[in-house]
This record gives C-alpha cells, sequence and structure tokens, in this order.
C-alpha cells in the first residue's frame, strides 16, 4: 500500500484534494488547521514535527529516573529546570536526526551482532554466560515480548552506527598530547607573599551612610523568600521506643529461648582413615573398599594411640594423611553429614567403626572435644534488653505509624490531637522557604535551620509538602510523610510569612560586616599592586616566604587560581613576578625557576585514551551540527514556553 502511495503520489494529492477542500467549507480554515494541528511541535527534522506529547512523555520518563535514583533526596525544583528541559528537547532532536539518518542510509545490524550484544548483557547471564531463561524472565518483568525487545535493540544499534565510525577515528594529535602532558608535568619553584586583608581592617571606616547608601542600591539582594513556620510531628525508632519498660522475667524466658546465640557451642576435633570408593564404581570394588575399612577399623579400635600412624600408611586421602588423618575443628557443613553425625556420637579418643559417604568409607577418630560455653545471664542482660526493646518498639511503630495516618486526617486543621493521642511533642520551627532552609542569622530563634530535625525539614519532600496549595494557605496538615522505613514525619503551616525585603535595622550588622570585608580586601589589593609594580621595576624579592615547588599536577594545596597565576608567568626571563587575588587576601608570586616534568609512560597512555575521548565527543557535536543543518532541524516557538515550564500558546 504505502509503495503504491509513494509511486502515484501526484493522484494521491489529487485524491486528497478532493477530500479536503470540502471540509474548509464546512468548518473554515482556522478550524481546519487547529484539527490537524491540534498537538503543538517543539521541533522539526527533515520536516517531521516532534509532538509535545514525545516531549512529556520522555520528561515523565527522566523524572522517574532520576525519583528511583535519588528516592527522598529527590527535589523538582533542583532537577526540572529550563536547561534540563531544553537539554531533553535537544537528546529527542538527535535521536530522531540520527534515526532519520540510519533510514535514509539503510544502515542495518546482522542477526550475528544483536545476539553477541545481547549475549553481553550482565543481566540476562547466569555465571557469566547468556541465559535464555534469564533473559526470558527479565524481558517478562519489564513488559516486553523477546521480538519487541530484539527490533527495539536492532533499531537502536543501526542508529548508533551514524557515529560509530567518528569515535573510532577520533584521536587526539599527538603533538596536542605531548604538549598537555608537558604543561601537566612541569614543575615551577615559586615563592608567595601575603597580603591580608584582616591586617587592613582596621584602617578602613564604614560610617552609617554608607550602610544607607549601600543598602538602597542593593534592596532586591537582600529579599528573604516567602518562608513558613511549621508545626509537626516526628514518628522513629525514639519515640517508639519512649516508655517501653522490659522486665526481668521477660529477659530471663529470652536468654533461656536463645542460650546458644550467648556463647560457644561444643567443638570436636577428629581424625579419619579413607579408602576411596566413587559412587559410580563396581558392586565389586566397593565391597572390596569396604572390607579393607574394616579392617583398619579393626587395628585402629585395638590400638587407638596409634590411629596417626596408621593413618599415614593406610589412608587415601592425599589432603590429611601425611598430617596423621587431622581434620581439624569439624565446622558445620565442612564434612558430609554421614561423618558429621559419627563426630558428634563419639566420646574424646574413641574410634568409630566404618562410616560410608559419597567419598567411600571412613574410619574416625574423636581427637579432642571443647564443651560449650555460654555467657551468664548477667553478662548478656543489656544486651538482650536492648533486642526486646527493640522487637517491643517495632511492633509499636507499626501501631503508631497506623494511628498517625488516621489521626492527621480525623482533624485536617490541627496535630494537636495526633499529638495526643500518639504521645508525641508538638515541635515548631520557623525559617522554611522552597528552596531550603533560610540560615539560623536571618530567621532567629526557633529556625529549622538550627534545629536537630534540620536534615529531615529540608528533605525535598517536606518542602513539597509543606508549599501545597491546601497546606499552605487553608493551613491543613500534611499527610503521613515516609522519609525511611522509620521516620515518618506529619506536618502543617502554623504562619506564613511573606517574601519581603528586611528593614535596615535587621541587617545593618551584615551590611557593615560586608563592607568592612571589602574595602579591606580592597586595601590589601591596593598595597599588594602598588608592592608588585615595584618589584617589577626592581627585582627585589623582600618579604617572600620560603621557595616550594609546584606543578598542575601536585598543586600543594594552593588555589587553583593562584596555580593558574603561576602557570602563566612568561618563564623567559626570570625572576617574573604577578599577584593574584586570593579570598579576602592578595597574593604575590615570584617564580625563580621552571623544570621539565618526568612523564611517565603509564600516564602518558591514560592521558592519550582520555584526551582521545574528548576529542571523540567534540567530533560527535560537530557531525550532529552538520547533520541538523543538512536536515533542517528546526527548534519552532511552542518550544520556548514549554522550555520554561509552561505549555505552548495555542494556535
Amino acid at each position: 500500500m504505502f509503495e503504491f502511495i509513494r509511486t502515484h503520489r501526484r493522484w494521491m494529492q489529487f485524491i486528497l484534494l478532493l477530500l479536503i477542500v470540502p471540509s474548509f467549507a464546512l468548518v473554515g480554515v482556522q478550524s481546519y488547521t487547529h484539527f490537524v494541528n491540534g498537538e503543538p511541535e517543539l521541533a522539526t527534522v527533515a520536516g517531521q514535527g516532534i509532538k509535545q506529547s514525545e516531549f512529556d512523555m520522555a520528561h515523565r520518563n527522566q523524572l522517574e529516573q532520576f525519583r528511583q535514583r535519588l528516592g527522598t533526596q529527590f527535589d523538582p525544583a533542583v532537577l526540572d529546570t529550563p536547561a534540563m528541559r531544553e537539554q531533553l528537547l535537544n537528546q529527542l532532536i538527535d535521536q530522531r536526526l540520527l534515526a532519520q539518518v540510519a533510514l535514509d542510509n539503510r544502515f542495518s545490524v546482522s542477526d550475528e551482532t544483536l545476539r553477541n550484544t545481547i549475549a553481553a548483557i550482565p543481566q540476562v547471564q547466569d555465571d557469566g554466560r547468556f541465559s535464555p531463561e534469564r533473559y526470558r524472565q527479565v524481558l517478562a518483568a519489564q513488559g516486553l515480548s523477546p521480538t519487541a525487545f530484539e527490533n527495539g535493540l536492532r533499531r537502536d544499534l543501526a542508529v548508533a552506527r551514524v557515529l560509530e565510525p567518528v569515535g573510532l577515528s577520533a584521536r587526539a594529535p599527538q603533538a596536542v598530547v605531548q604538549g598537555i602532558e608537558q604543561a601537566l608535568t612541569q614543575k615551577r619553584t615559586i615563592q608567595l607573599r601575603s597580603f591580608a586583608a584582616a591586617d587592613y581592617r582596621s584602617k578602613v571606616t564604614v560610617t552609617p551612610q554608607d550602610i544607607q547608601s549601600w543598602y538602597d542600591a542593593n534592596k532586591e539582594s537582600l529579599r528573604v523568600p516567602e518562608q513558613v513556620q511549621a508545626q509537626y510531628l516526628v514518628l522513629d525508632e525514639a519515640a517508639a521506643t519512649q516508655g517501653i519498660e522490659v522486665k526481668d522475667e521477660d529477659v530471663a524466658t529470652y536468654y533461656e529461648q536463645n542460650k546458644n546465640r550467648f556463647g560457644t557451642p561444643e567443638q570436636r576435633r577428629a581424625s579419619h582413615i579413607l579408602i576411596n570408593a566413587a559412587a559410580g564404581e563396581s558392586q565389586d570394588a566397593r565391597k572390596a573398599a569396604r572390607a579393607k575399612a574394616e579392617d583398619i577399623a579393626r587395628q585402629a579400635a585395638a590400638n587407638p594411640a596409634g590411629f596417626a600412624d596408621l593413618a599415614k600408611q593406610a589412608s587415601q586421602d592425599a589432603g590429611s594423611a601425611a598430617q596423621g588423618g587431622d581434620l581439624g575443628w569439624i565446622a558445620a557443613n565442612s564434612v558430609p553429614p554421614s561423618v558429621q553425625q559419627a563426630v558428634a556420637g563419639l566420646a574424646k579418643d574413641a574410634v568409630s567403626g566404618v562410616v560410608e559417604s559419597p567419598f567411600g568409607f571412613h574410619v574416625i577418630k574423636v581427637t579432642d572435644i571443647k564443651p560449650a560455653q555460654i555467657k551468664p545471664l548477667a553478662e548478656v542482660k543489656e544486651q538482650i534488653t536492648a533486642e526486646i526493646r527493640k522487637q517491643l518498639a517495632s511492633a509499636r511503630f507499626a501501631e503508631m505509624a497506623t494511628k498517625l495516618q488516621g489521626a492527621v486526617y480525623d482533624q485536617r486543621d490541627s496535630l494537636q490531637p495526633a499529638a495526643d493521642a500518639l504521645g508525641l511533642k508538638l515541635r515548631t520551627a520557623a525559617g522554611i522557604s522552597r528552596g531550603g532552609l533560610l540560615p539560623a542569622d536571618q530567621v532567629g530563634a526557633g529556625s529549622a535551620s538550627a534545629s536537630p530535625d534540620a536534615a529531615k525539614l529540608d528533605n525535598p519532600r517536606v518542602r513539597q509538602a509543606l508549599f501545597a496549595a491546601d497546606v499552605l494557605r487553608e493551613k491543613q496538615n500534611t499527610g503521613v510523610i515516609e522519609l525511611a522505613p522509620d521516620t515518618l514525619l506529619a506536618l502543617r503551616v502554623a504562619a506564613v510569612e511573606p517574601s519581603q525585603i528586611p528593614p535596615l535595622d535587621k541587617v545593618k550588622d551584615s551590611i557593615r560586616a560586608r563592607l568592612l570585608d571589602e574595602r579591606s580586601a580592597q586595601a590589601a589589593r591596593e598595597a599588594g599592586e602598588q608592592a608588585l609594580k615595584a618589584l617589577q621595576a626592581q627585582g627585589q624579592a623582600e618579604g617572600f616566604a620560603a621557595a616550594l615547588t609546584i606543578s598542575r599536577q601536585d598543586p600543594a594545596n594552593l588555589p587553583s587560581n593562584l596555580v593558574d597565576a603561576a602557570m602563566r608567568l612568561d618563564a623567559a626571563k626570570l625572576p617574573a613576578f604577578t599577584g593574584v587575588a586570593s579570598g579576602n587576601d592578595y597574593v604575590l608570586v615570584r617564580l625563580e625557576k621552571v623544570e621539565a616534568g618526568q612523564p611517565d609512560a603509564q600516564g602518558a597512555a591514560m592521558l592519550g585514551r582520555q584526551l582521545g575521548s574528548a576529542w571523540g565527543e567534540a567530533e560527535d557535536q560537530a557531525v550532529l551540527k552538520m547533520l541538523r543543518e543538512a536536515y533542517k532541524v528546526q527548534i519552532l516557538p511552542a518550544a520556548s514556553p514549554v522550555i520554561k515550564g509552561g505549555q505552548p500558546a495555542e494556535g
């Protein structure tokens, strides 16, 4: 059918024209256009649109992946940004673009390549080998059939072939690798002289007028975001454990029921003489082996003290014969069950009869016994008490969690009834904004950031719940929020403080401190720059600290901007000088000596691989840019509001 349409394109255009024209008369041009193009297109690739529904689905999938990866720390406000949405749209464009290139150039993947790719997936392997059963199980768990998965994978592999030749051929030029290697390993001997801002703080002044002027010019930078004061309940292990008393008789009962846990069980050391007889051997061979073992058993029983010598002569166990048959202290499951049972039933220095196992026939002697040692109750009482309390708390936590779930909904405008019903303390914290907890010095007493519960209150899910419309405006309780399996929170907004610019009286001290920092830093910089001019003119080097040697690989814990300044100095004329701001301080750098580094072969090879990878990514981007131009990729106006987080305007 599709081949017919391609072959008879002009006929199909005529037929479509006959169908379309009457519809214009019936519904109007504008209505028809809206009907056909009702779903906005955000971009086009070779004239084919990327619909908003495609973007929305990819966007939901991306956020869900972040949610699964980050758990309770997932915060859409941080991750769902215009930059992230723009990046996602560009990824969809590149996927569509590469798929179109693969289709146009008839890229394909052989069955063998497909099979090898699937077999190399770790999730479908068992002991390092492809498992058809695991393959079917993994696909079934994702709701996929083998046919659908293989078709999709074949398509993805074909698309990957578009850029594959670029990546394979990408190599950073050797001259570039060597140049970067030399820059990384070059050593420079420098001296530093610091002009500390703190030394100039007493020499600068800040007047009330300075503070007022700064406040007037920078009011908006002081704006405090909308914040809430929250009441909340915390149900955790500590709350569930509170008030639980463990009776002495319960401790004693627990001790009697679990005695084996509070000491070491009996241990037995044994030796054996083995006559080999594999399960697959003939009946006659097994009879002969048993007869030999019975004869050895009689000799061992007659002279138990000579068991070790007899084992050295007669045992066919190459691992123990030379040690007189010694098996060491017998651990659980270290010997066949029949041997374990025989060892357990013998007294010290007693010799068994013939014991059969899958390896053959054994004659066993117990050479030592360590009796079981149980710690007295007094020694383990605290441990048992803690274990019982934890078990009771676990059951109580589940019961309290159920009650909390109901209580926060029974009276939606208060948490006090829930607190009373469960015996929990109703707590209060202020300074919680949509973006995080405000600094304690900005909020004052009762700030969330200074609270022991700061980590709980700063959880993205908690902040999202507090700023939900019904909770924020109507002061209703949030639902119960599970931060961890043993930590639940319920909250309500007690007060809302709108976004505001604080009055001058509240911020004048911080403004004064800021201006003092800025002016003392400026004074230090001016003094440093003046000294630098004198050094560059006269070459004197007074006041510098002891010399140290640095490289880009080993910066000696110096700030990166200071290292960069030292490495940029011209080594043609030494000594060379420069100055750089380091925080509020100003530091002069004197370059004394430059030495070539000593690159090692392993480091050079690693650097080459890293640069090759970066070079390949750059070439990939260059090819994608060229393909975008060739396939006339356009990002349409409807994409702008979607990227900003809204919806496209109606057409």
